[in-house]
């Protein structure tokens, strides 16, 4: 152990007057206006110092306050002018301390000067279980400059509470907590309570007591003290114990057996050895005997108890089978095997047995002294080999969107439902309106069953198709999207698909019902894109015998919500959903309405008859800065003769009478002439394809 070496001179107690002396740890208060860098106060370092600002440190250590003053003043005279002012005062004694040993956080504290050792103990977190409290040290280095070590008994403060037995402490002083002499030299985690249960033995002399009791360990002896005083010091025997064989092994003589049954059932204090100092106790481990002979029946398998146990004569199957404890949850209780000492094996189902009506039933099998009664293991279907356990004359395999396919035991007084059940039921993925069953292993036909509509309408059992050993069901998956894998819309037949195609987030191939509706088919495909033509949708409609296509108008309906504006779609149908910016050149010119001249995007548009020449206009941008809005010519294609009209724009927006806006039909030219433009020929060539050469004459007419 180190010790420390820095020690302050005797007088720096006090004076001989009585005048206090600064210590180790005191905290000073210094007074410099002006300067923040003496707000804080300043501790007596270990070496008797304290730190100035620009001045470094200063040894104050054992000086008086006045002493101590003018050293610091003059220190700061180097660095400060203005000390007029200054002023040191003492703010707190404190006693810097070093606690180590058995103690939970070893090192070095502060205290309030005058506090005790036991203060001193508790700051460094306490005694640890193991620490030696009658001999405590105190360690100083003495005024001759040799180390001194003060010895005191904290048990015997802590059992008086007398004050006098806790030695002064001063500055740099040095506590250590040793270690117990009975915890060995191993570091180990343990309390007043683990000490206890390895015995309470001392230096003196001791009984040794181990083997199957509840506490082995070495505990005091007493005279007087007898087997049975050691075992229930020990905490008595375990239910292994080999009760009739403990061994008594005295410090000398002969080693003794003590049957602690026998003495227990008679109580004859005879039995009840004593012992001397020095014993040693042992109590053996019971070992099971091996059971055989002409009377033992034997019980093996998934059952509660399995061993040997004796058949009277009179015993029946039942008999043993409930002294074995039953068969366990696991057991196979339709395989059971009688094995005989002649090496027959009879098989019994006690599950049939069970079941059937008493008049009906198979009578149990005979046990004789000498046979096996083996209750086998229920075939767990995870097991890699399971299927080996099961012949196929008894097996039904589960295939597809299940979530442990398989093959699986069966019984025909199972169903359908039952064997889904079995197999961990349909995944997330699986397809119940659409279970397939391969009737037997040899050709037989397939069968399709709807378990979705069977367990959302309800039906008997017997609607159900018939699940016999040796068939194949098969769940199969939902298709995912196209957009996942390529090859996944090919495990769906064409005969529940329908195809949405065009201006949609997602065309492909989607599952169908008859439950779904077009816009469940149409939501299916993430819906219209922005640029979709919702006005003329179109549905092919297949397997009729006859070529039928339905135009959907899909922003009518989102105005009146009419569900009759939706289409009936069966599987097969193609649903196609157009662009608005396809191609002109797919749409004839009698279906479109010409917008020419000066206006913002001047071309062809889609016209129906709900709209106006406003929304022609509006669809086009409108007339751009240079028009001439005044005389904007409406060329109409009618069933009889070309006719052109005049539309003042500029006097309808300042009337806003609906009787000035004339007839667009489908097939119509609008020109938007402009202010600055003199030359016809542009407007002539534009509309060359739509009206005559005399109609353009007459156009002229009518502008001038």
């Amino acid at each position: 152990m180190m010790l420390l070496t820095a020690v302050l001179p005797a007088a720096a107690q006090g004076t001989p007057g009585g005048e206090l002396r600064l210590n180790v740890g005191d905290v000073l208060q210094l007074t410099l206006p002006s300067e923040d860098a003496f707000n804080n106060p300043f501790k007596v370092d270990r070496d008797g110092n304290i730190d100035l600002p620009e001045a470094g440190p200063v040894s104050v250590a054992g000086l008086t306050i006045a002493q101590a003053r003018e050293k610091v003043r003059a220190a700061l005279a180097v660095s400060f002018r203005d000390l007029d002012r200054f002023a040191l005062a003492l703010k707190e004694h404190r006693l810097p301390l070093t606690v180590l040993g058995f103690v939970k956080q070893p090192g070095q504290i502060e205290i309030p000067a005058g506090s005790t050792a036991q203060i001193a103990i508790n700051t460094a977190g306490g005694v640890t279980p193991g620490g030696q409290l009658d001999h405590m040290q105190v360690r100083r280095i003495g005024p001759d400059g040799q180390p001194q070590v003060i010895v005191f008994d904290y048990k015997k403060y802590l059992d008086t509470g007398d004050s006098r037995i806790l030695p002064p402490l001063r500055p740099l002083d040095e506590i250590f907590v040793p270690a117990s002499p009975q915890i060995g030299n191993v570091q180990v985690e343990f309390d007043a309570r683990s000490l206890e249960s390895h015995g309470d033995a001392g230096e003196g002399g001791a009984v040794r007591v181990f083997g199957e009791v509840a506490t082995s360990g070495t505990y005091a002896f007493k005279p007087g003290m007898t087997v049975m005083d050691a075992l229930l010091r020990a905490g008595g025997v375990t239910r292994y114990a080999a009760v009739e064989q403990i061994r008594i092994l005295p410090a000398s003589g002969e080693p003794v057996l003590f049957n602690l049954k026998g003495f227990l059932d008679s109580g004859r204090q005879a039995l009840n050895v004593p012992l001397q100092s020095g014993t040693t106790v042992f109590v053996p481990h019971e070992v099971e005997e091996v059971k055989s002979g002409g009377h033992v029946v034997y019980v093996m398998g998934e059952v509660a108890k399995p061993g040997a146990f004796e058949a009277r004569p009179g015993t029946g199957f039942f008999d043993i089978l409930a002294n074995a404890g039953g068969p366990t949850r696991y057991a196979d209780s339709k395989q059971i095997r009688i094995i005989r000492e002649n090496g027959t094996v009879a098989a019994f189902d006690l599950s049939a047995y069970a079941d059937s009506a008493g008049g009906t039933r198979t009578p149990p099998p005979a046990v004789n002294p000498g046979d096996a009664i083996f209750v086998p293991e229920k075939v767990q279907e995870s097991e890699r080999a399971s299927w080996l356990r099961t012949p196929t004359s008894r097996a039904v395999r589960v295939l597809g969107a299940v979530r442990s396919p398989g093959r699986f035991d069966w019984s025909d007084e199972m169903s359908l439902v039952d064997l889904l059940a079995q197999a961990g039921g349909p995944n997330e993925r699986g397809d119940i309106a659409h279970v397939e069953i391969v009737q037997g292993d040899k050709g037989g036909r397939a069968v399709k069953f709807d378990l979705q509509n069977f367990l959302a309408n309800g039906g008997s059992a017997a609607s159900m198709p018939a699940i016999h050993a040796g068939y194949t069901i098969t769940v199969p998956e939902l298709p995912q999207s196209p957009n996942d894998t390529r090859a996944t819309w090919m495990q769906l037949s064409s005969d529940r698909s329908i195809y949405v195609m065009g201006s949609v987030g997602h065309p492909g191939r989607y599952a169908f019902e008859e439950k779904l509706s077009f816009l469940d088919i149409i939501s299916a495909a993430d819906g219209p894109t922005a640029a979709a033509d919702l006005l003329n949708i179109r549905v092919s409609h297949r397997g009729e015998g006859r070529d039928r296509v339905t135009k959907v108008n899909l922003a009518a309906f989102f105005e009146t919500g009419d569900d009759r504006l939706l289409p009936h779609v069966r599987p097969g149908d193609v649903i196609f959903v157009p662009d608005r910016s396809r191609n002109w050149l797919e749409v004839s010119p009698g279906s479109t309405v010409r917008l020419l001249g000066a206006i913002a995007k001047p071309g062809r548009y889609q016209f129906n008859e709900g709209m106006t020449i406003l929304d022609l206009l509006a669809e086009a941008g409108g007339p751009s800065r240079e028009a001439y809005q005044e005389k904007i010519v409406v060329v109409n294609l009618s069933c009889c003769a070309n006719e052109a009209r005049i539309f003042n724009l500029v006097k309808f927006a300042k009337s806003g009478d609906y009787a000035l806006l004339p007839v667009v039909r489908q097939g119509d030219t609008i020109y938007v002439p402009s202010t600055e433009q003199s030359d016809w020929s542009i407007f002539m060539e534009n509309v060359r394809d739509t009206v005559s050469v005399l109609s353009i004459f007459g156009l002229f007419k009518v502008l001038l």
